[in-house]
């Protein structure tokens, strides 16, 4: 599974994108300096998001939607096609 495909999961089992996630974990207070389980005890709590799916939401809020170019471009099963994650909802992703 892609590194975007996680963060697409988390918005169909929550109905909120990923931007509006970090929106909410910015208005708690959490951040680039916010430990990883604080986030995803909150992600759990609030919206039953599992550890795996948790840990792509806490990448994005510690380090915002850069990822790094291992697999982009690649035939693997953790491909990602852009070493920038879209954030803004899966229905506005530009094709």
């Amino acid at each position: 599974m892609s590194f975007q495909a996680y963060l697409d999961a988390v918005e169909d089992k929550t109905g909120l994108t990923p931007r509006q996630l970090v929106d909410a974990a910015a208005a708690k207070g959490f951040g680039e300096r916010t430990k990883a389980g604080e986030i995803l005890e909150w992600l759990q709590a609030d919206y039953g998001i599992g550890r795996g799916h948790g840990m792509a939401i806490v990448h994005v809020i510690k380090n915002g939607a850069e990822i790094g170019t291992k697999h982009v471009g690649t035939s693997g099963t953790h491909r990602d096609e852009s070493e920038t994650l879209w954030l803004d909802g899966k229905a506005t992703k530009p094709a």
